[in-house]
């Protein structure tokens, strides 16, 4: 069994983790941490009291249950020092908090080395997001004009999604770059184009009822192509974070994105 604890429990996303751990044959849920502790894990997953309750100290959670794995569903100002503080504790994280910066990715790839403790983060833990991505790689190949469009629910903390950030760097590996549109293009209103990655312009929309969802449009003569995925439920990402959960017992150093493993 490998002992995982979930970081951000009280979370939509971390309550979602908490259920699946528990149901996962292979996997025991041997603690869990928010900033509201206190609370017995059966509150959380609408099931009996568990008398297991959310921690509100990461390090004293680690100190007292020494986990093999962390899951970590917080937000982006905390899961950097969160992922520092499990691979010095030769705890493996599994990242899903979006918003860390390439420069914080390298450092957490050399402190997993060091400390010869694996960890793993994804853009997106969904199958079919995976899927859309390396489709829309693809297609660059073919069709070198192309925009994202990424949407999700209002309460998300940065934008662009990790996921359209690493869709636009795939396309990156196997397009140039390029300005899209027209040479004398202007902007009547800043941002109105979009975030730029490598020329591909990214538009984030934040709303009410969304989850989680893309769309990669590509423009050819007379025609468009376009690869869209829908998160319509978190549960979407569980077997992705299921799958890392086991996973990142045998990887080496920070391994990116679930393509990596499946």
């Amino acid at each position: 069994m490998i002992k995982v604890i979930v970081n951000g429990a009280c979370g939509k996303m971390g309550r979602t983790v908490l259920s699946s751990v528990i149901n996962d044959v292979e996997l025991e849920l041997v603690g869990a941490i928010d900033i509201k502790g206190g609370i017995d894990i059966g509150d959380l997953t609408g099931t009996a009291k568990t008398g297991l309750l959310v921690s509100n100290n990461l390090q004293n959670t680690i100190d007292s249950v020494r986990p093999d794995v962390m899951v970590d569903f917080t937000r982006p100002d905390t899961v950097f020092a969160n992922a520092c503080t499990a691979l010095k504790n030769h705890v493996r994280p599994v990242i899903g908090t979006t918003g860390l910066s390439d420069a914080e990715k390298d450092k957490l790839n050399k402190l997993a080395l060091e400390n010869d403790t694996p960890a793993f983060i994804a853009a997106n833990f969904a199958i079919g997001a995976v899927l859309m991505m390396m489709m829309a790689k693809k297609a660059a190949k073919y069709m070198s004009n192309v925009e994202i469009i990424e949407l999700h629910h209002d309460h998300k903390l940065d934008a662009p999604s990790g996921t359209a950030i690493t869709t636009a760097e795939m396309i990156s590996e196997v397009r140039k770059p390029m300005k899209q549109g027209a040479p004398q293009e202007k902007e009547k209103l800043p941002g109105a184009r979009g975030a730029q990655i490598n020329g591909i312009p990214i538009h984030s929309v934040r709303l009410p009822g969304y989850v989680a969802h893309q769309e990669v449009i590509f423009g050819g003569l007379g025609q468009t192509l376009t690869i869209r995925h829908d998160s319509i439920d978190r549960s979407s990402f569980m077997p992705g974070v299921m799958l890392a959960c086991k996973k990142v017992m045998h990887l080496k150093g920070l391994v990116r994105n679930l393509d990596k493993i499946l």
